[in-house]
Formats: structure tokens, sequence, C-alpha cells
């Protein structure tokens, strides 16, 4: 009998993630923005916690520019990231989905976590790093790394060197491997019940209204599932954090005891935010891109 499972292409993966990937950075950087500063606030300080407060006060006082310090990182970050997540998913999907092309809700739990790990050691450590450098360092009374938006980055990353590039290797990949298989595995959960709802194969794409939700909710499992490693990963990538902090349990430790639990849920309105709209954006791109290129 023949075969109905579908071989995945690696460059189509790769070219569709990645352009879903630079578009959303661009959309939904200011939440990320917002998301980091609330993370980086001290409990004793007395600004707004209201990320929308945060973005008008920065934008009135500081410029809009002032939202996207550290974007440019992170736009290469996020299509770089992009790119490895789905060539990594739709490859371990291959390989674990049934002959019909259907992938079960743990096979796909599974497959989200591998490429999650994947994309957290060659992409996102690293431009995180950066990018949460850049942000902590422009509240500081005295930035460093904001003479330029090609040299204070340059000089900011001879300044953290490999080491401090990936510093917060543990928490990223923790993050990112939890972010994936709830992200992806969700999403591909999500999408299976809708095309058994709707009578499509499961080699079809779904609308772009329908990709748009899918991805929204699969976004909104996401942050609230995954939004403690999230806060521990942005505190370990501080400028402070090597003064602060031992190793990643003790940052986590740290912050139970001194800041208590709600603290590690600090951020997750904006986080909400930008993961709702991604999560919309990157499926439906991602899908539209392999459609197009096919």
């Amino acid at each position: 009998m023949a075969s109905d499972k579908k071989q995945v292409d690696p460059f189509k993966s790769f070219v569709a993630g990645g352009t879903a990937g630079a578009v959303e950075g661009v959309v939904t950087y200011p939440f990320e923005f917002a998301k980091t500063r609330l993370q980086l606030v001290s409990k004793s300080s007395t600004a707004s916690r209201n990320p929308l407060v945060l973005i008008a006060n920065v934008a009135k006082t500081q410029g809009v520019g002032a939202l996207y310090v550290g974007c440019p990182a992170f736009i290469v970050g996020n299509t770089a990231k992009a790119s490895v997540r789905f060539l990594g998913f739709d490859s371990i999907k291959a390989l674990l989905s049934d002959k019909n092309g259907k992938l079960s809700g743990p096979r796909g739990v599974l497959a989200g976590l591998g490429a999650g790990l994947l994309e957290s050691v060659v992409a996102v450590t690293p431009f995180e790093a950066i990018k949460t450098a850049l942000i902590d360092d422009k509240q500081a009374a005295k930035p460093k790394y904001q003479n330029g938006l090609l040299s204070g980055t340059v000089k900011l990353v001879k300044d953290l060197g490999f080491k401090g590039m990936y510093a917060g290797v543990v928490p990223v990949s923790m993050r990112q491997g939890a972010n994936s298989a709830v992200r992806l595995g969700s999403y591909n959960a999500i999408k299976t019940m809708v095309q058994q709802a709707t009578n499509t194969h499961a080699n079809e794409p779904l609308s772009s209204a329908a990709t748009f939700a899918v991805g929204a909710i699969a976004g909104t499992v996401t942050v609230y599932t995954t939004m403690p490693i999230d806060t521990v990963k942005t505190r370990m990538q501080s400028l402070d954090a090597g003064k602060l902090y031992t190793s990643t349990m003790n940052c986590f430790v740290r912050i139970f005891k001194d800041e208590g639990l709600l603290t590690f849920w600090k951020g997750a309105t904006p986080r909400l935010g930008r993961l709702m709209l991604s999560g919309g954006i990157v499926f439906t791109i991602y899908e539209k891109m392999l459609v197009l290129m096919n």
C-alpha cells in the first residue's frame, strides 16, 4: 500500500520559518521590550507595572525609537530561531507521524521539545543575551552601549564574550524547550481537531483566519505555562546576573524567597500580547509561505 505520508522539504521549512520570524519580530517587539523591562524592575521600584503605561512613558520620555532598543539583534535571532524551529519540528514530525501524516498529541509535544532545544543552542541564547543586556543597559544612569546601533552592539558582544553570550543557555534551553513543546504541540493538536471537525486532510492548510486563531490560542497556552522559566531566563541574562545569582536554580530560589511566587509571572501581560500576535502571525505566514513555494 502506498504511503500518504508527506515528506518535509528542509529548505522550504527553513525559508518559510525565517520569513515568518522576521515579520513577527518587527510587529511585536514593543511587547517584548515591555516584558523584559518589567522582568528587570526591582521589587522596591515604584514604577508602574502596567505594560501599556510603561510603553507610553518610554515613548514619551525617550522617544519611540527607545522601544526598539535591542530590536535588530532580536529580529536576526528571531529569524534564525524560527528557521531552525520549523526545520527541526518538520523534520522530527516527519519521523514521528503516521503514514497519513498525522501526529499524535504526545509525539507533537516531543517534536516541539526537540525543535526548542535545537533553536535555543543554535540561535536563541546569544541573541537573547544581546537583547536583554541592551534593554538593561538603556535604563542605567550612564548607559554604555547606546552609542550607535551597530557600534554599541559590537562593543557589548566584545565585553560579553562567548561565555557571557551563553551565560543563560540553561534557562534559555529550558524555556525554548518548554515553549516549543507547548506551542507547537498545542498548535498541532488544535489544528488536527479543526481539520477533523471540517473534514480537512491532514496535509491541507487551514484558512488564514483559522490558522491565525489556532496560533493565537497556542500562544496563550504557552505564556502561562512557561512564564516562570522566561522570568528566570531574563534575570540570568541581565548585566548584574553574575553578582546576584550563582546558578539557574539559585535564581529560581532567590526570586521565590525574596520576591514571592507571583514575581515569576511579572511581564506576563505584554508577553501574552506578543505571543498571541506572534502565534497568529508566525503560523499564518509560515503556512502561506509553504503554499507559495509549493
